[in-house]
């Protein structure tokens, strides 16, 4: 008989990360603790009132930010973003982009044309290998 499985648990830190929130933000116990894969689930399927504050208002941690503002963090940080924004501060940002803003997702775009562009030539490649790869059938 097998012994029961022990939960696998993860740092706070970690758990913050995974559920998108800025973790000096959260309760001081959700800090403290460490939280099992079933909790993590669990306030993922039904999250407490903190985490849906925390959510809607913020403060967002940086990857949380940068998606919201459609750029990449390294785009944040050249912008001089490195503290954790609220929701109202990042819809400010939203409605009147700074110089450094309009740039960044200018810069973000091209990065996503250049992958479209990779992947596109690796899809024409890998297609090509399997039709040189393929069995050609006898004419009759």
């Amino acid at each position: 008989m097998t012994p029961p499985k022990k939960s696998q648990e993860m740092k706070a830190s970690t758990a913050a990360a995974k559920l998108d929130v800025y973790l000096p933000a959260t309760p001081a116990e959700f800090q403290a603790s460490s939280v099992s894969r079933e909790e993590l689930t669990e306030l993922q399927r039904n999250p407490p009132q903190w985490l849906v504050d925390l959510r809607r208002d913020g403060p967002h941690p940086r990857s949380v930010i940068a998606g919201r503002l459609r750029i990449s963090i390294a785009g944040l940080a050249r912008g001089g973003v490195t503290d954790p924004l609220s929701t109202a501060e990042i819809e400010a940002l939203q409605a009147d982009p700074p110089s450094w803003l309009v740039r960044e997702r200018e810069i973000a775009a091209e990065v996503r044309r250049e992958e479209r562009r990779q992947e596109s030539r690796e899809a024409d490649r890998r297609a090509a290998a399997a039709a040189a790869a393929a069995p050609e059938k006898p004419k009759r």
